[in-house]
């Protein structure tokens, strides 16, 4: 036998064993066996024994801890201490208050999709189906968006007091409390369905339902407080708001210079310890008209009237708003969009203790409440809201794109509308999916810290992209507002959810990968933890264990990330069917490879990682991206794996993993250390990129979907509010699509005879008299035609009015006040 047998023989057992993750004694022992089984065959005796040696160099310290603990982990330990990066306060927080998901099965480099494929399907109880199905239909059909925006500039009185009678604001709020006690996905339902026909009263009805006093109150709040203010929050006596953004603390909301004195006041006739606030807040949704502010500030004791802590720390307190000295009511305007925000203010606004949330006990613990609360705000209100905005648009444009006709043919026809419509329903089923899997997580009672801030950013950008193509394909009908206007809102409020909850630019480069880095990773916050335990002989064996089960899960993913980027990721053990295995073992490949670019990222960068955002924004990215995919394929098993749902399914995945390879190419031609970076792509691009946006072929199947009417296109729409009635255009053009397919070939018909026949009518109406005459359409068939030309008008007609209706109330009212005073 060969002299590189026996080397041959070691490299492979190693491959396979940290392929498959094996125990080092079994590694040692199949190495040693197979370099017996070398030289029992004959192979070159030096290069056997020199074998050996390196296996017994290996083995033997590592598998002795006498020798492996002094001399190997305690250097080691004392290494990582000194690179250990400092964590402070506001970060050990942030890690310790979300949990991990299925999440974690994606740094794992070898993802257990059990976990995944064994969550239950979503499902609504039959009274939240009720509820969906009952007032939220009603409230939708009382809304009329531009009422809402243009006239009213709010919601109108009916529409408040339907909301608080049939306690929309209470949904979170359990029963005993007079609440509807519905779940997270009960909210995002009914947030959804309100978001596609108005995004200003699905942000009423969010908000109070999100981060708010509600849901610090059921967490946190003394059991006075609960009694006290449950009920009122559930049946709208109380409308609440919380004050957390200022001007000099947007998303670094821990830097706020809001404070809170300690100090004896009034309060109902008694002088009692409290609290004297000064505070300016901005960009509080529903200020203008709350009754209760949420308030977090800062609290300081420089009296010593508490405690012998000057500095308390982040503090929240609940401040009704007709409170001495506070001013409230002056609204912003957010981009043309008239819901209630405003700025909070207020000057030494005395309240007592009593006031603060949780009580004195939760005196400084106001960022681990807002953390552990932000998470499930996060998963909720802006994903639904985005999903119910895409699903609607999608089928509208799909809709308006078959109706609307160019040079006699359907503009949904032409490639380049087609490529934009292929986005929409990819991007729709992706946002959909997206949104229930984060809302169906705190359903579970999880704390989806990560997936949070993934679906909020991905969301919010997908939707925008949606709207902006959606735009695109209506052209003037978009652009020109009025009651038919069902996209220009939607278009001028996209970039409002981009900002808020954490603008995405800082949630995308700071957020997602910073915080999934630690706290998914299967090993790093054990070392992390173990490096700081105060018994000396504990923390070197926890360190010890967690350590070098880290080293053999990064040989293992290197192995596995360079295998697969050979193999295309065709081989390996998957789920699903036939269709679908192939997206789960490329989801395999990918999970390994983020799994060896942190590891290697936060060995060599360390503390400095946290500084390279945009590092940390591109395996966000393919974080990101591995969840959506796997998103959208729970989505696809849950419904059964339905046949008509492969385009969208397929389009979905493939745009994700495109995204994902971009991302990481991106981020490996930059990698700080560049021998590092081209030894990574040697093992996760072998032979190259292979991966590619979604073809042509396949955003024509997307688009076909959209454009006619199909049991996908149904699933697609489910959950938005698509009846046909006066104050809703767009569900009115969806309406249409059946019977204007009925009467395409009648049209074609009609045209056909129009251009080889000599017709003298000239107005649509005679054209159509003088075709039953001649006898080219039955009277049947006219009436078909009328039928479709003024469905066509409904779909593709705009608004006008006269110059006096735009002017503003303000600016009439002055006009006629001048006129009368002359």
């Amino acid at each position: 036998m060969s002299i590189a047998a026996p080397f041959l023989a070691f490299l492979l057992i190693g491959a396979i064993a940290a392929y498959h993750r094996l125990r080092l004694p079994v590694w040692a022992a199949l190495t040693v066996t197979a370099l017996l089984a070398c030289w029992l065959l004959g192979a070159n005796a030096t290069a056997t024994i020199v074998a050996t040696a390196i296996v017994a160099v290996i083995a033997v310290p590592l598998l002795l801890p006498q020798i492996r603990l002094p001399y190997i982990t305690a250097p080691l330990l004392k290494f990582y201490t000194k690179i250990l990066p400092p964590l402070s306060e506001t970060e050990r927080v942030a890690l310790e208050a979300g949990t991990v998901g299925f999440e974690g099965e994606l740094f794992s480099g070898k993802p257990d999709w059990n976990v995944l494929l064994s969550q239950p399907k979503p499902t609504l109880t039959a009274e939240e189906q009720a509820f969906v199905d009952g007032p939220t239909e009603a409230l939708c059909r009382m809304i009329d968006d531009w009422e809402i925006n243009h006239v009213h500039a709010d919601l109108q009185p009916e529409l408040w007091d339907f909301i608080k009678k049939n306690r929309f604001f209470g949904m979170i709020v359990p029963k005993e409390y007079g609440g509807l006690g519905f779940s997270a996905l009960a909210n995002h339902k009914v947030i959804q369905k309100l978001a596609s026909i108005s995004s200003v009263v699905s942000s009423t009805v969010g908000v109070p339902n999100s981060l708010g006093p509600a849901e610090l109150l059921m967490h946190y709040g003394t059991q006075e407080q609960k009694d006290h203010y449950l009920p009122r929050l559930a049946d709208g006596r109380e409308v609440p708001c919380f004050g957390l953004t200022g001007p000099w603390a947007g998303s670094d909301a821990t830097s706020i210079p809001d404070f809170g004195i300690v100090a004896m006041g009034d309060w109902n006739g008694a002088r009692v310890v409290g609290v004297k606030l000064t505070f300016d807040k901005r960009y509080i949704t529903l200020a203008p008209v709350a009754t209760l502010i949420g308030l977090a500030f800062r609290m300081y004791d420089p009296d010593g009237l508490i405690g012998d802590k000057r500095d308390i720390g982040i503090t929240l307190a609940l401040l009704p708003a007709d409170t001495a000295g506070v001013e409230i009511g002056r609204r912003h305007f957010p981009l043309n969009s008239t819901f209630q925000n405003g700025p909070i203010r207020g000057h030494e606004v005395f309240i007592p203790l009593s006031q603060l949330i949780g009580g004195e006990a939760f005196a400084g613990k106001g960022w681990q409440m807002l953390v552990e609360c932000l998470s499930i705000g996060r998963s909720i209100t802006l994903p639904s809201t985005a999903s119910g905005g895409a699903k609607m648009a999608a089928i509208v444009t799909g809709a308006y794109a078959r109706i609307r006709k160019q040079f006699g043919l359907s503009i949904g026809r032409f490639e380049g509308v087609e490529e934009a419509l292929a986005r929409i329903g990819g991007n729709a089923y992706t946002i959909s999916a997206l949104a229930e899997a984060s809302a169906a997580a705190v359903a579970r009672g999880e704390l989806p810290a990560v997936p949070s801030t993934i679906s909020k950013y991905h969301c919010t950008e997908l939707g925008r992209q949606v709207c902006q193509d959606a735009m695109d394909i209506h052209g003037g009908k978009g652009i020109i507002l009025g009651p038919k206007n069902y996209l220009g809102r939607a278009w001028q409020a996209s970039p409002i959810a981009i900002t808020v909850e954490g603008a995405n630019i800082m949630t995308r480069s700071l957020m997602i990968f910073g915080q999934g880095a630690i706290l998914c990773h299967p090993w790093v916050l054990k070392e992390m933890k173990a490096a700081t335990l105060a018994d000396e002989g504990e923390r070197l064996r926890e360190f010890d264990k967690n350590l070098f089960g880290h080293i053999g899960f990064a040989i293992s993913n290197a192995v596995r990330s360079w295998w697969f980027g050979l193999s295309n990721a065709r081989f390996g053990a998957a789920p699903g069917d036939a269709y679908t295995r192939r997206f789960y073992r490329k989801l395999n490949r990918y999970s390994a490879v983020l799994a060896l670019m942190a590891d290697t990222s936060m060995l060599l960068l360390g503390g400095k990682l946290k500084f390279k955002e945009s590092l940390s924004g591109r395996l966000g990215d393919v974080l990101s991206n591995l969840y959506i995919a796997s998103a959208v394929l729970k989505r696809y098993e849950d419904e059964g794996r339905p046949v008509s749902d492969q385009p969208l399914l397929a389009w979905s995945f493939h745009d994700a993993i495109n995204k994902t390879e971009t991302a990481l190419s991106t981020a490996l031609r930059n990698f700080p250390i560049r021998p590092v970076g081209w030894l990574l792509w040697a093992l996760v691009f072998p032979l190259g990129r292979r991966a590619q946006a979604p073809s042509d072929r396949l955003g024509h199947k997307v688009a076909s979907l959209l454009m006619s009417p199909n049991e996908a296109r149904d699933r697609l729409a489910f959950g938005v509010f698509t009846t046909p009635c006066a104050n809703n255009p767009a569900g009115r053009i969806n309406s249409y699509l059946q019977k204007v397919i009925l009467a395409e070939p009648v049209e074609r018909k009609f045209l056909k005879a129009m251009k080889s026949k000599d017709i003298e009518a000239l107005s649509f109406p005679a054209q159509l008299d003088e075709g039953v005459r001649e006898g080219w359409i039955s009277a049947d068939e006219r009436q078909q035609l009328q039928e479709l030309r003024e469905m066509t008008i409904d779909a593709i007609s705009v608004d006008d009015f006269d110059p006096e209706e735009l002017r503003s109330a303000g600016y009439r009212r002055e006009q006629y006040e001048d006129r009368a005073a002359a």
